[in-house]
């Protein structure tokens, strides 16, 4: 029997690519940011990789690995 995750996957909507007024971000801005924060934390503050990090966000919003990617760039990621 398959399970289905503890939090609910996010509607496709034309309003989840207009950033929100408080501070800018879209939705799915958002959601890379709170899912980074929560690798993070649980690899003691070292970084994370790319393919990590787009596991982890597919679980709660679907985007390809290029809108990731163009996601992570725009919010500052730098390369080493």
């Amino acid at each position: 029997m398959l399970r289905r995750s503890s939090v609910p996957a996010a509607s496709t909507s034309p309003l989840d690519d207009v950033p929100d007024v408080r501070d800018g971000l879209t939705s799915k801005e958002r959601a890379v940011l709170w899912v980074l924060a929560e690798c993070q934390r649980e690899r003691n503050g070292r970084n994370v990789a790319l393919p990590m990090l787009y596991g982890r966000v597919l679980e709660h919003v679907e985007m390809s690995l290029g809108e990731l990617q163009a996601i992570v760039e725009r919010l500052g990621a730098r390369r080493r």
